[in-house]
């Protein structure tokens, strides 16, 4: 029986292992603008999915990913090995790491949002000096059918 409470409790408990020892314990620099985002633990608790993102240096540079997923690449025996260590289960689940798309997507929707934004407040002014097409009241009276 899959007990979803449990996957989300481990997965919430290795999220914080796996981003304390990335910054304490691994020593490698290619992972110094890592930031571990999400974990997600399927139900047989056997399998564990890292989502982090990658800033860049600066405001203005673009972030390493190649480098990064290489070194997570590398260091995943090593974070298997510390997550067993301090989580204390039977069977110490398998950690993937994937790029987490949703500050990207995120952003996209943001950008789509000011664009509606603004295409809205195009027609709110157009609409301000617009007259109506035809009668000021279209609307049939009984009284003036007879």
């Amino acid at each position: 029986m899959v007990d979803h409470a449990r996957a989300a409790r481990m997965a919430k408990r290795i999220l914080t292992i796996v981003a304390n020892a990335i910054e304490l314990e691994i020593k490698d620099r290619r992972l110094e603008y890592v930031t571990i985002t999400d974990c997600k633990v399927t139900g047989d608790l056997h399998d564990a999915t890292v989502f982090y993102t990658v800033r860049g240096k600066t405001v203005d540079a673009e972030p390493d990913m190649q480098a990064a997923a290489e070194a997570l690449k590398r260091a995943r025996g090593q974070l298997r090995k510390i997550v067993g260590d301090q989580l204390g289960v039977r069977f110490t689940p398998t950690l993937a790491f994937e790029v987490d798309t949703v500050p990207e997507a995120s952003a996209h929707m943001e950008a789509l949002l000011a664009k509606a934004r603004a295409r809205d407040e195009e027609l709110r002014k157009l609409a301000e000096h617009a007259q109506p097409a035809g009668e000021a009241d279209p609307y049939k009276h009984p009284e003036e059918e007879l």
